[in-house]
C-alpha cells in the first residue's frame, strides 16, 4: 500500500490575524500622516515664552508620541475584535495518490466514474485534485465576541484620556522647568549683584586703607568676602545652564543654548473651584473599568454553547480512471457544548472577577491620591502668595539698609563685617524673592494639573 500527497492550503480569512495586521498597519500610517513628528515646527524659536514652550513640547516630546500610537494600536485592536461578526471564507487545493482502498473509492466515487467492475477490495491506485472553498459563520457564543468589541472600545477611549493625561503632566513638567530658569537667573543676577557690590567696597577700603584710614584686617575680611560672593556667582551660573538643559530635555530638543521671555508669558488663571473629578486619569480609569466588566463577560461566555452556521463547495478530478470530475456541496449548522473542562472556566470567571475588583481598588486609591494632591496644591499656593508679599517688603528694606551701611563705611562709621553682613541680607532677600514669585507660577501650574487642566489651554 502506497500513498503519495501534495496539499497546498491557503487561508483566505479576510479578518483573520494576517488582514488585522495589515488594518493595524494602515491604521498606523494614517494615524501617523496627522501625527508631527520630532520636530514637527518649521522652526525653533529664540526665546521661548511659556505658552510656546508648552505647545512645542506637546507636539515634539516623545511621550507625546508615544500616547498617539498607543490610541492607534487601540483602534486596530477594536477592529481586530469586530472581526468575529464576519464570516470566514477559506480556500483549499491539493493533489493526492493512493491505492488505499477506502481513499479510492472515495475519489472514484467523487470524480463519477464508479462502474459495476470496479473491486471494492482493491479499486486500485487513483489520484485527485482537489478544490475546495469553505465559509463559516458563528451565529452565537454567549456574547463573548460583544464583550470583546465593548472591551477594545473601553480601551480605546482609556487611551484617548491617557493621551491628555500625559500632556497634562508634559505641560506641567515645561512650565515647571521655564521658571526654574527664571529662578536660577534671578539667582545669577542677584549673585551679580553681589559681586558688583563687594568690588565698589573693596575700592573704597582701599582708598581709606591707602590713607591710614582702615586697618589691613578689614580690607582682607572685604577680599574673603569678595571670593565667597565669586564662589556663590559660579554655583548659580551652573544651576541655570542645568536648569536650561532641563527645559530642552522637555521639549524633545539637544544643544546648549535656550532662552526665555517671560515678558511675554502670561499669569495663568488660577482654577476658582479646585476638583479632581474630570482629571483625565479618572476618567480613564473608569473606562478600564468598563473594559474589565467586559472581560468577565467574556469569562463566562465559556458557560454557553456556540453555534455555527457552514457551507462548502469542493470539485474533485482524477487522472487515473476515465479522467472524471465531480463537484459536491454542503452546509449546515453545528452546535457544540462544553460539558466539563475541568473547572477552567470556572478559573477564567475568578481571574476576570478579582481583575475588576483591583481596578475599582485602584480608582478608590487614585480618587485619594487626588484629593491629597489638591489639598497639597491649594496650601502651597497659598503659601507662596503670602511669601511674595513679605519678600518684596524684604527686598525693599534691605535695599535702603544696604545704601545706608556702604555710604557709612565710605565714611569710616561702620565695620567691615556690618557692610558684609549688610550685603548678604540684601543678596538673600533678593534670592527669596526671586524664587517666590516663581514658585507662584509654579505652584498656579501645579493646581491647574491636580484639577486636570492643561497650561496655557486658552
Amino acid at each position: 500500500m502506497k500513498t503519495w500527497i501534495f496539499n497546498y492550503r491557503k487561508s483566505c480569512n479576510g479578518f483573520g490575524i494576517a488582514a488585522v495586521r495589515m488594518i493595524m498597519a494602515i491604521c498606523l500610517c494614517c494615524t501617523m500622516s496627522h501625527v508631527p513628528l520630532s520636530f514637527a515646527q518649521d522652526t525653533v524659536p529664540e526665546v521661548w515664552t511659556g505658552p510656546e514652550a508648552v505647545r512645542f513640547a506637546l507636539q515634539n516630546n516623545p511621550d507625546a508620541q508615544i500616547a498617539l500610537k498607543r490610541i492607534a494600536a487601540s483602534a486596530a485592536a477594536i477592529k481586530e475584535a469586530s472581526a468575529a461578526f464576519y464570516p470566514q471564507l477559506g480556500a483549499q487545493a491539493g493533489y493526492s495518490r493512493t491505492n488505499n482502498p477506502m481513499y479510492s473509492f472515495g475519489n472514484i466515487l467523487n470524480q463519477g466514474v464508479f462502474s459495476n467492475s470496479i473491486d471494492f477490495n482493491n479499486p486500485g491506485e487513483t489520484d485527485d485534485l482537489q478544490f475546495m472553498l469553505g465559509l463559516t459563520y458563528r451565529i452565537y457564543n454567549g456574547g463573548r465576541s460583544q464583550a470583546g468589541v465593548d472591551a477594545a472600545n473601553a480601551r480605546k477611549k482609556a487611551a484617548m484620556l491617557q493621551e491628555k493625561a500625559v500632556k497634562n503632566s508634559l505641560g506641567f513638567a515645561v512650565v515647571k522647568s521655564f521658571f526654574n530658569i527664571v529662578q536660577a537667573k534671578g539667582n545669577v543676577s542677584a549673585r551679580q549683584a553681589a559681586v558688583q557690590a563687594i568690588d565698589a567696597s573693596i575700592q573704597a577700603a582701599r582708598a581709606r586703607f591707602e590713607e591710614g584710614d582702615l586697618l589691613k584686617q578689614e580690607l582682607l575680611n572685604l577680599e574673603v568676602q569678595q571670593s565667597l560672593a565669586s564662589e556663590d556667582l559660579i554655583q548659580a551660573q551652573h544651576g541655570l545652564a542645568l536648569s536650561k538643559q532641563s527645559l530642552l530635555n522637555v521639549l524633545g530638543l539637544t544643544g546648549n543654548q535656550v532662552d526665555i521671555n517671560l515678558d511675554q508669558t502670561p499669569l495663568q488663571p488660577v482654577p476658582t473651584q479646585p476638583d479632581f473629578k474630570d482629571r483625565s486619569e479618572i476618567l480613564a480609569m473608569q473606562f478600564l473599568i468598563q473594559a474589565r466588566q467586559a472581560g468577565l463577560r467574556q469569562a463566562k461566555s465559556g458557560y454557553y454553547p456556540t453555534a455555527d452556521a457552514f457551507g462548502s463547495y469542493q470539485v474533485d478530478k482524477g487522472f487515473e480512471i476515465g479522467s472524471g470530475s465531480g463537484d459536491s456541496w454542503m452546509a449546515g449548522i453545528r452546535v457544540n457544548m462544553t460539558l466539563f473542562d475541568g473547572k477552567q472556566t470556572d478559573a477564567r470567571v475568578q481571574q476576570a472577577s478579582i481583575a475588576l475588583a483591583q481596578e475599582k481598588d485602584e480608582l478608590r486609591k487614585m480618587e485619594l491620591a487626588y484629593a491629597l494632591e489638591i489639598r497639597q496644591a491649594v496650601l502651597t499656593l497659598d503659601q507662596t502668595d503670602k511669601r511674595c508679599r513679605v519678600t518684596e517688603k524684604m527686598v525693599a528694606s534691605a535695599q535702603a539698609s544696604a545704601c545706608l551701611f556702604r555710604e557709612r563705611f565710605k565714611a569710616g562709621l561702620v565695620l567691615s563685617s556690618e557692610l558684609i553682613d549688610a550685603e548678604n541680607r540684601l543678596t538673600e532677600a533678593q534670592v527669596r524673592h526671586t524664587l517666590a514669585n516663581a514658585e507662584h507660577r509654579i505652584a498656579v501650574a501645579n493646581l491647574r494639573r491636580a484639577c486636570g487642566l492643561l497650561q496655557y489651554s486658552e
